[in-house]
């Protein structure tokens, strides 16, 4: 018999009937961007909370307008403004606790903000100063992240191993639109949801990754869509509303403290300002674009369904502004004074241990200082 009549003989016992491991249809986010400002459900959210947020969001906006100024002065060498997304912001802050990691990208320092860092700290890496500007395990916020996505491989192993300790600990990685094309976001989601690690992957949309529309990026019906091909649930929030997008992220931070594994949120907002400072944003968007987004700002959300409700008059709204100013002021003054640098620092907290070569780049420096400074007393 012949090869191809043993193949033509060939008949393969069918496979038994399959069946996903999963339910999907859990696991897929709503049609619409979920809300809660303008809705029946904002009655049930805590007063005290959207007083907060709106302090928050006040202050975050005035904190984005007076670093871009910054960098206008030449006391940044770079600043990725979050104008427009103060709400994904503020309540990714929020929501976690203490003994929580936040995990940001370099358009999140107002994350890191709100979450109780120093505002000069936040913008040590952007002025080009040190290393990250804090201490990361005190301030239990891993450094601010350049490489897209990158981030989130180091927040599912840090849950994971939280999780194998016995540490109730959930952390939070922020990510844009763009870094979502990135081999380190199917990683870090297919790991997280293999061993259900307690994290929380925060996407904010803002429409462009730097002049990149997301059409142009992914066909998929949202981003929130992806979290069924790993096996995790998917929410769609609208990240303009501050309260939904704190409601929608305690619920995901809930769920992986206790033990229900990862969530994967895309929140839809935009960036009002270019990409950074050296972005000229006018090439690929129209004016009228940035306009309608703007009357979908989070401040006037926020600050309408609070005087709507009574729970803010004109001496509230001017309180927030005041305290808004005097960070700010506090923040200029800070920022505008030459910080006192040394060139060793290259070399602290590199290694736990300096390998062979970083000390002989640390001896190498330190003789060129020391050549310079007897030739400046010659």
């Amino acid at each position: 018999m012949t090869v191809m009549e043993q193949r033509g003989a060939y008949r393969p016992t069918p496979p038994p009937a399959w069946r996903p491991r999963t339910n999907p249809a859990p696991l897929l986010p709503d049609a619409r961007p979920y809300r809660v400002l303008g809705t029946e459900a904002a009655a049930d959210v805590d007063p005290a909370l959207l007083r907060r947020l709106y302090a928050e969001l006040v202050r975050g906006r005035r904190y984005n307008t007076q670093a871009t100024a910054l960098t206008k002065q030449g006391r940044l060498a770079v600043y990725p403004s979050s104008t427009g997304q103060e709400a994904c912001e503020v309540a990714a802050a929020l929501v976690l606790k203490e003994r929580d990691w936040l995990f940001p990208s370099y358009r999140d320092t107002l994350a890191a903000v709100a979450r109780g860092l120093d505002p000069v700290q936040a913008l040590t890496l952007l002025r080009g100063d040190w290393h990250t500007g804090y201490d990361p395990h005190e301030h239990r916020i891993a450094p601010l992240c350049t490489p897209l996505a990158t981030q989130l491989p180091h927040a599912v192993g840090l849950a994971h191993a939280a999780r194998l300790k016995g540490d109730d600990v959930v952390a939070l990685a922020l990510v844009g639109d763009g870094g979502t094309s990135e081999g380190d976001f199917h990683e870090a989601l297919n790991f997280a949801a293999v061993w259900q690690s307690p994290v929380v992957f925060l996407v904010q949309n803002n429409g462009f990754a730097i002049s990149v529309p997301l059409a142009k990026q992914t066909a998929a019906p949202s981003l929130a869509h992806k979290a069924v091909g790993y096996g995790m649930p998917g929410r769609l929030v609208d990240g303009n509303d501050a309260a939904a997008v704190h409601q929608v992220l305690g619920e995901a931070v809930a769920h992986a403290r206790a033990g229900g594994g990862p969530t994967l949120v895309e929140a839809v907002t935009y960036r009002i300002d270019a990409h950074t400072n050296a972005d000229d944003a006018t090439r690929y968007r129209g004016a009228d674009e940035v306009e309608t987004w703007r009357a979908h700002d989070p401040i006037a959300l926020l600050e309408h369904e609070l005087t709507e409700r009574g729970l803010l008059d004109e001496d509230g709204v001017r309180a927030a502004r005041d305290a808004a100013e005097t960070m700010a002021a506090d923040l200029r003054e800070r920022m505008n004074q030459d910080p006192v640098l040394d060139p060793m620092d290259l070399f602290a907290h590199v290694y736990a241990e300096p390998t062979p070569q970083l000390r002989e780049q640390e001896a190498l420096l330190r003789a060129e200082l020391a050549a310079e400074q007897e030739g400046a007393h010659r």
